[in-house]
């Protein structure tokens, strides 16, 4: 039985590919190394082929998050490692995770520290996710989008329908740990300048990754998003209401507008809070004794 298995997405990423692989080889002998060839035109599979690891190939690009589940349902380990083949990440890092994983965590992530390589862009959209994710959570969040951590494979799986197909799978996965109770834990590493071009693209990945601030909130907490937007257009509406009725003596369309706009955003808060309390009930959780007998 295989114990841990390393997945690595990439796609033409041959330059940093020859040298992870042998380092991950030499740090974990008796790990299953599996490489998701995200439809590569590189020697990604000539230099896959020269190392003893999985090679799983999309015939197409389909996404770094269509390669993790590609590789965490081809995996065969008890323990899933995430991993960029980009050059990143150290695999001598990949023990320290495991041994905080070893202390009853279900997710332990590569937390990047200051000194990493990433623009002063990269980083500030950062800290801001963090900063985001710490208050729908209610818990500390060091790194969201860190693609770098081990998971226990069974409770992962469990979310592998959650998962898009882009690059949004570590907040995406994070966030469905925290919403089902799962620990999480993080782990300090410094990532190294990446070899190659990256494929993330500042305009089209930056409105991306604003879409992923409202993910964030509709996958753990509805209303602690829809709450203060519904309590804003309440306000609005009342100081609205008060200016006109000082002035003109009126209660104006505006005002009943806002009001209302307030009250149906809350609601849809509260409906979003429910259909996300169904959908992490965990999958093999069974159905109220009241619930069973609706149904038949």
């Amino acid at each position: 039985m295989v114990d841990v298995s390393v997945i690595i997405p990439a796609r033409n990423e041959a330059p940093s590919l020859q040298p992870l692989l042998a380092a991950l080889v030499a740090q974990l002998p008796d790990a299953e190394i599996i490489l998701v060839n995200d439809g590569s035109t590189d020697a990604t599979v000539d230099i896959c082929s020269r190392h003893p690891i999985r090679l799983v190939n999309h015939l197409y690009p389909r996404g770094n998050g269509a390669a993790i589940k590609s590789g965490a349902r081809a995996a065969r380990g008890d323990i899933l490692v995430f991993m960029d083949a980009d050059g990143q990440h150290d695999p001598a890092d990949i023990p320290r995770l495991l041994a905080k994983l070893d202390q009853g965590y279900d997710m332990v992530v590569g937390a990047r520290q200051n000194g990493s390589q990433a623009s002063v862009g990269r980083g500030i959209a950062n800290g801001f996710y963090n900063r985001l994710a710490s208050y729908m959570a209610g818990q500390r969040v060091e790194d969201l989008t860190s693609g770098f951590r081990a998971v226990r494979a069974s409770k992962f799986r469990e979310f592998l329908y959650l998962l898009p197909n882009g690059f949004s799978y570590p907040t995406t996965s994070t966030m469905a740990f925290f919403r089902a109770g799962y620990s999480v834990a993080y782990e300090p590493i410094h990532a190294a300048k990446r070899l190659g071009k990256s494929h993330l693209h500042p305009l089209k990945d930056g409105v991306r990754f604003l879409l992923i601030i409202f993910k964030i909130g509709t996958l753990y907490s509805p209303l602690k998003l829809f709450a203060p937007l519904a309590l804003a257009f309440f306000l609005a509406g009342v100081g609205w209401y008060g200016y006109t009725f000082s002035t003109i003596n009126r209660f104006t369309n505006m005002s009943a507008l806002l009001m209302t706009g307030s009250f149906i955003v809350f609601m849809m808060g509260l409906i979003s809070e429910q259909i996300t309390a169904l959908m992490y009930r965990p999958q093999n959780e069974p159905l109220e004794p009241s619930r069973l007998s609706q149904d038949e």
